[in-house]
């Protein structure tokens, strides 16, 4: 029983630190564009999306429920050891692509950590594929097409509106705009990412009995979850704040405003039916759609290209890796320290590494030119070049 209790605190633990990573890989989905349109100061920006995350994780527990009861089995016998493999390997993701300034998924990371870790460790009943193809893989396919329409569309609506408005009160209005759709956008955030990891606690908690099956997480639950991803989104993520604020499209103020208050309704009509979809691929669709949808209507399609393949990569990479972190979790003590040495080394690797080339508050807004794809131009036009891009 003891060694129990002590693989339940280091699963929570390891929770606790995957919600961190969650927290500032996930950052630029709310404050991206309010940082690179000059709306929001980026140190204010981050301090407004930790406060809003925290307020959110208390808002709504029908996400939670899809981890916790929905994508695996609880009778299938979930060991913590399973579990504390799953974090490994959507760790080791998060970190991976925030060095490489991806916009990747942090919930497909986590999710394909729980299914690879599942059959490995239990094995193909373990995992509720219904669920999974219903509740996330779909989600994952339509949110960030339907968000990218609809921030089209509302760009299209906001420079029509606008058209014989000045340019210095235009961009005026919306960035004032911004500031509260980014703020929802955070709040949006809480409510739907800080109950993923409100689930793999609640998960491990059924599965050693402190808590019966189908059981909603405690409160303190609730409010370590929110607290760990606050923390982790005051941290920043500068760079993968960069990369979808400047990366994507030379985003101005009323695409920024268009694309933030798209992704704001999809996320929060998706966690109102408890769809754990990614938030990142919601975001960088809606700033897609409206860098389409601008005067210029420019995309960087080559940055565009490697977040899909990013996003296609996320799931399966993560549960192969966390398939074998569950391998070798099974064979006992050791190897769950083993898996530990490892995610604390590789975690610290690529922190060193990221070191070399630092991006910060103060120069998230800079880019480094390279030659890039046509961007789409409207039919007749001269296609030219996007003129932004961004260092990995």
């Amino acid at each position: 029983m003891e060694h129990i209790g002590f693989l339940v605190a280091v699963v929570i633990i390891t929770a606790l630190a995957f919600d961190f990573t969650n927290g500032f890989h996930d950052t630029a989905n709310a404050m991206a564009t309010s940082i690179a349109t000059g709306a929001l100061r980026p140190k204010v920006a981050v301090t407004i999306a930790a406060v809003l995350n925290f307020a959110g994780a208390f808002l709504s527990v029908k996400v939670a429920s899809t981890i916790s009861g929905g994508i695996v089995n609880e009778k299938a016998g979930i060991h913590p050891s399973v579990i504390f493999a799953a974090l490994a390997g959507a760790i080791l993701w998060n970190l991976l692509t925030w060095l490489r300034g991806l916009p990747s998924s942090s919930s497909h990371a986590l999710y394909g950590g729980l299914i690879g870790a599942t059959i490995v460790g239990v094995g193909l009943h373990g995992v509720n594929f219904t669920t999974v193809v219903t509740k996330i893989v779909i989600p994952a396919v339509a949110s960030p097409i339907v968000a990218g329409l609809a921030a089209w569309g509302a760009t299209k609506v906001a420079y029509l509106i606008t058209r014989k408005g000045s340019e210095k009160t235009t961009t005026k209005g919306f960035k004032t705009g911004q500031m509260f759709s980014a703020s929802l956008i955070s709040l949006a955030h809480g409510t739907n990412d800080a109950q993923k990891t409100m689930g793999v606690i609640t998960l491990t908690l059924v599965s050693v009995g402190a808590l019966p099956k189908h059981a909603m997480p405690p409160v303190w639950v609730i409010a370590s979850a929110g607290l760990a991803i606050a923390l982790g989104t005051y941290m920043g993520g500068w760079r993968i704040i960069r990369s979808m604020g400047k990366g994507l499209t030379d985003i101005q103020a009323p695409q920024g405003f268009a694309s933030e208050t798209a992704a704001t309704a999809v996320i929060l009509t998706s966690t109102h039916m408890g769809y754990g979809l990614s938030t990142t691929q919601v975001c960088s669709g809606g700033i897609m759609g409206a860098g389409l949808g601008g005067p210029k209507g420019q995309v960087n399609w080559g940055m565009a290209r490697r977040m899909v393949y990013t996003w296609g990569l996320t799931l399966p990479a993560a549960a192969v890796v966390a398939g074998a972190a569950a391998f070798v979790t099974d064979r006992g003590t050791w190897g769950v320290l083993l898996v530990g040495a490892v995610l604390v080394a590789g975690s610290g690797a690529m922190w060193w590494l990221s070191r070399r080339q630092p991006v910060t508050a103060g120069n998230v807004n800079e880019v480094t030119p390279v030659p890039l794809d046509v961007a789409i131009t409207p039919a007749g036009a001269t296609p030219t070049p996007a003129s932004t891009t961004v260092a990995a």
